[in-house]
């Protein structure tokens, strides 16, 4: 669990002297991840608002403040699923990322994106699985997000001709498709058991992607 999440439920009930600002983010937290656990159980078509406001505990006022429907309300969790992948590879990548070699670079990379799929399975399951239940414009933002990793992946391993980077696309391709498989199942341990045959793959290739593995 998130650590907004956390502290969106821990806020004390009744009159507490909070900032309106932070109630309003507690409560968006709490909805937005309800959001998230719902559909876990029912899917997109199958959670209506009223399952994500009882699991909020808010009322339906307070999610209407915030959100304009519940595509709305997926949009917004897409967000926070992509924002919390994202902060967990660029905590894995600070400024001694770039004086690794290649290989330990790969491997702090994968490495990060599996757990930071495995540490929030929810929010996974919204990014990876519901988003093609919710329309084009979201299937197309996935897209996107897809592509500034594989934009990621080739800067590590090298890849300078084009060649090379439409191996990095598949690479990239063949993982999200694993990754969303083993999330629509609940499977974590088979989702993390994903990294050494990944790397193993990367280091048998040699320049396939661009640079060779060991450098």
């Amino acid at each position: 669990m998130t650590d907004s999440a956390v502290t969106a439920r821990q806020l004390p009930r009744g009159r507490h002297g909070l900032p309106r600002e932070t109630v309003v983010a507690a409560q968006r937290d709490r909805i937005l991840l309800a959001m998230a656990e719902a559909m876990t159980e029912n899917g997109y078509v199958g959670t209506p608002v009223a399952a994500v406001i009882k699991r909020a505990g808010v009322s339906r006022e307070t999610f209407y403040e915030q959100f304009r429907s519940k595509e709305d309300c997926f949009e917004a969790a897409y967000e926070r699923a992509a924002e919390l992948m994202l902060t967990g590879i660029l905590a894995a990548t600070g400024e001694e990322f770039e004086d690794e070699t290649h290989a330990h670079r790969i491997e702090r990379l994968l490495t990060a994106y599996l757990d930071a799929l495995s540490a929030e399975p929810a929010y996974a399951r919204l990014f990876l699985v519901e988003v093609y239940a919710v329309g084009t414009e979201a299937i197309a933002r996935r897209s996107q997000l897809q592509e500034t990793f594989v934009a990621m992946v080739a800067d590590i391993l090298g890849a300078d001709t084009d060649e090379q980077f439409f191996a990095c696309q598949m690479l990239v391709a063949a993982l999200s498709s694993m990754v969303t498989a083993r999330i629509a199942v609940g499977d974590l341990d088979g989702l993390r058991a994903l990294r050494e045959p990944l790397l193993a793959l990367i280091r048998r290739s040699g320049e396939l992607f661009g640079l060779p593995f060991g450098d």
